[in-house]
């Protein structure tokens, strides 16, 4: 019987080793896929049931080993909406059915993949290679709706939105230089001309420079930012401003330095009009800001030509503006922004690294548009490949987590093949060797039975 026995095992090596040849066999021919993960062969051995001292090498068995997480090279692409995922993680994707109503359906079973050369279709939808669907979270930037499926890119336009806070921040000269008398700049030698502080010392009015003011409180200031504002309709509208310092710093007499901002509210009038915003701005001896506390310097209303803005909020935080000895005597910025724009059409797209799809829109604004959905598995060799390089999930895999989970996305990128065709060559050699090697044993075996049988006849 143990010939029998050996023939039996020499025909499973046969077997294990055509199963690895064919893995091998797949893995090269894949080699160019993209996100393909290789399949590897394990080797178990049969034993046959036996006492110790009757032990006998049995048969063998050849299973798939997964390489699921095992990660490819990463390599750049030119299309912005291709995407590879730098770490664990897989792109949680959907299968086509049809169409109805024009529109396409969807198979609700979700699928997953590590192939990301996502590219839009004639709709819109970001379709890879293989022909799946990225599902995830889209967000309607015009309309703020958000719905959940696969992600769909439209020509969306973004609607004008009026400016409500600045932030600013920068730096006004300890010693400013002026062009008139350096008492001028403290002391507004017109009356009309007021200034505000937060001491006491001078009445705290709203004050607008009149056309006689005008020369005075530009030989007595220095030039502050500038910016472009948006309206409510996206018209752009420049705003300028210039600082005035009312108050030197005396700290014998627990005074602080205290500066006014005033914005040109009327540009059309000859000359034009400037306004105070109404709050002073104070600075201690160090040359850090004080008032005011919030940080924040609140003009109701703005107004500049006749055009209101209602409420705006000049925001310069606990610490963004200070007061350090300058040698140009001129205000510096270091920081400048508004929050309006005017309407804009999406022009492009690209990848954030944490899975957002950001569009970017002809009045300059970047808006997320989606979230790539990815799914994490305990196990993710547990998955069970299905076709065009998509898994479906299993008991051995466990439940989907969504979420990136310390992974990062990279843009305009895909993940090559995790095969390496030297080492699959290797593989390739040592199997054939093996499968030779089944060969004669089979024919080993089959001499012998000849033999015996020769003697009994």
């Amino acid at each position: 019987m143990d010939l029998f026995r050996a023939l039996q095992t020499s025909v499973s090596g046969l077997q294990a080793q055509s199963y690895a040849i064919s893995n091998i066999s797949g893995n090269i021919a894949n080699s160019q896929t993209t996100g393909y993960k290789r399949v590897d062969t394990s080797f178990v051995d049969m034993v046959t049931e036996s006492a110790p001292k009757r032990e006998v090498a049995g048969s063998v068995l050849a299973q798939s080993q997964l390489t699921n997480s095992i990660a490819g090279n990463i390599i750049s692409t030119t299309i912005p909406t291709n995407m590879a995922i730098n770490g664990t993680g897989f792109f949680t994707v959907m299968q086509k059915t049809g169409d109805a109503n024009n529109q396409p359906t969807f198979d609700k079973t979700p699928l997953y993949t590590r192939r990301g050369d996502f590219a839009q279709d004639k709709d819109g939808y970001l379709v890879n290679g293989s022909g799946a669907y990225l599902s995830g979270t889209t967000t309607n930037p015009t309309t703020g709706e958000t719905t959940t499926g696969p992600i769909k890119i439209g020509n969306y336009a973004l609607k004008a939105q009026a400016t409500t806070t600045i932030d600013y921040g920068g730096n006004l000269p300890a010693t400013p230089t002026v062009t008139a008398k350096d008492s001028h700049l403290y002391n507004p030698s017109t009356a009309s001309l007021k200034v505000t502080t937060t001491d006491g010392s001078v009445t705290p009015d709203l004050a607008t420079a009149s056309a006689t003011d005008v020369s005075d409180l530009t030989n007595n200031s220095i030039l502050g930012p500038q910016l472009t504002m948006y309206t409510e309709t996206g018209s752009p509208v420049t705003l300028s401003t210039r600082w005035a310092k009312v108050q030197d710093a005396d700290p014998a007499n627990k005074k602080d330095a205290v500066w006014n901002l005033f914005y040109q509210s009327d540009t059309i009038s000859t000359p034009p009009v400037w306004t105070n915003v109404g709050m002073g701005v104070t600075f201690d001896s160090s040359g850090q800001m004080k008032q005011p506390a919030t940080g924040v310097i609140p003009i109701a209303p703005l107004t500049v030509n006749g055009t209101s803005f209602g409420s705006v909020n000049v925001n310069l935080g606990k610490s963004g503006l200070t007061q350090y000895a300058d040698a140009t005597g001129a205000a510096t910025t270091s920081n400048l922004n508004q929050n309006g724009s005017a309407a804009g059409t999406l022009t492009s797209v690209s990848m954030g690294v944490d899975g957002k799809i950001n569009g970017a829109f002809s009045n300059g604004s970047i808006v997320p548009i989606a979230t790539v959905g990815i799914a994490q598995f305990k196990n993710p060799d547990g998955l069970k490949a299905n076709s065009d390089g998509n898994y479906v999930q299993t008991a051995e895999s466990g439940k989907p987590d969504a979420g990136l989970n310390g992974s990062t996305i990279t843009g305009s990128s895909i993940e090559q093949s995790n095969t390496d065709i030297a080492s699959e060559f290797s593989k390739m050699i040592v199997t054939q060797q093996a499968y030779s090697a089944n060969t004669r044993v089979m024919s080993t075996a089959q001499t012998m039975m000849s033999d015996l049988l020769n003697v009994i006849r």
